[in-house]
């Protein structure tokens, strides 16, 4: 039987290479791998910075300090995404206030975060989606109108562009995520990048323990964190940025998946790309169109036959830590449970070749067919 993981990295002799150079060296943290993965990745981006950190909810934690979110205030995001976004705003004593998504991309819905903004709304926590940028034009206009702050979640969207622009230049600043399913991977870790010297500086600061930004040891001036990234995942980072342009367009097998699976459009909706935007494909995520299947089975019977999927993503407002603190249920943001019950992720990793993909396509086809 044919086996193919949910994802896997790929990692060449570079990476490699450049580990043991950092092994070699003694310096294990802090070290020139991680200057030159902050630079490069810096440039590639498109900003004046960039700060590594330990992963991307680290990110995200010292944005909002940088951005001055805290108790009282209120950040509007969306349901549809990995906990970690929104428990990035409880980190700072926020409330994280959701708006539902749009049922083709998936990205929050420009218009449901007009209707949810108050006097205690500062901020904005747009997240792109499985790697393509929200509509971020009306979401900028709703931010000057309203004099609220933007933060990018583009953990998942490394690479893609809106209108031309790349993803994680539109907010006072941006977090990218490099957990081994990511366009590109160091492990464990993730990135801030700002064009704001003065974010820069304090998210340096905060991730070395709020050491003072002269960076004398033992001088701290702030509350800090240890949310250093390890030169060990730099060398990783650096080898793998320096290969983006190859790494981003393997990205382009899911023009496989469209391939296999269009001609099923009345069992299977394929995932939809706006046409502002370039999308750079973290995962591959189809939609089983009959509410009646049961998505977990199919997942099921997909697993039986050497195949992982996963069920991408559960709508945060529904975990039961959020139902209890907030009193959500069931209905408050029915776009986002709706695509919640039928999506699943399809293997997607550099390395599949265009068989790989028509056998797992048909063999989702079949199983869909099962219990339609």
């Amino acid at each position: 039987m044919k086996r193919y993981p949910s994802a896997k990295p790929y990692i060449t002799d570079r990476e490699k290479k450049y580990v043991l150079e950092v092994l070699n060296s003694g310096i294990l943290s802090l070290g020139k791998k991680q200057e030159r993965f902050e630079n490069k990745f810096a440039k590639f981006i498109g900003a004046k910075y960039a700060c590594a950190v330990s992963s991307g909810t680290a990110g995200l934690h010292l944005a909002m300090i940088a951005a001055g979110i805290g108790p009282g205030d209120e950040v509007i995001t969306t349901p549809f995404s990995f906990v970690a976004s929104a428990n990035a705003i409880l980190y700072v004593g926020a409330k994280p206030i959701f708006a539902d998504i749009d049922p083709l991309t998936y990205n929050i819905d420009p218009q449901k975060i007009e209707r949810a903004i108050t006097k205690r709304t500062k901020a904005i926590l747009v997240v792109h989606i499985f790697g393509q940028p929200a509509e971020m034009a009306p979401i900028l206009k709703i931010a000057r109108k309203y004099n609220l702050k933007i933060i990018e979640d583009a953990c998942e969207s490394l690479g893609a562009t809106y209108k031309g622009r790349m993803a994680g230049t539109f907010g006072e600043s941006a977090v990218f995520a490099f957990y081994a399913n990511k366009q590109m991977t160091t492990g464990e870790g993730g990135v801030i990048v700002t064009s704001n010297k003065r974010i820069y500086g304090l998210c340096r600061s905060l991730r070395n323990q709020g050491r003072a930004e002269n960076m004398q040891w033992l001088d701290h001036n702030r509350l800090g964190y240890n949310y250093r990234m390890d030169e060990m995942s730099a060398a990783v980072g650096l080898a793998q940025i320096e290969n983006i342009d190859f790494l981003l367009r393997e990205r382009s097998i899911a023009d496989w998946y469209h391939e296999f699976l269009a001609p099923h459009g009345d069992l299977i909706q394929t995932p939809q790309t706006h046409p502002h935007n370039t999308h750079t494909w973290q995962v591959y995520v189809v939609r089983i169109k009959n509410r009646n299947i049961n998505r977990d089975r199919v997942m099921l019977d997909l697993q039986k036959q050497g195949i992982a999927t996963k069920p991408y993503l559960p709508s945060i407002h529904l975990f039961s830590f959020y139902r209890s603190r907030f009193g959500f249920k069931p209905g408050d943001y029915p776009i986002s449970e709706t695509v919640s019950a039928s999506t699943l992720a399809l293997p997607f990793y550099v390395g599949l070749k265009r068989p790989d993909i028509k056998y797992i396509s048909n063999k989702v086809i079949d199983a869909v067919k099962k219990y339609n």
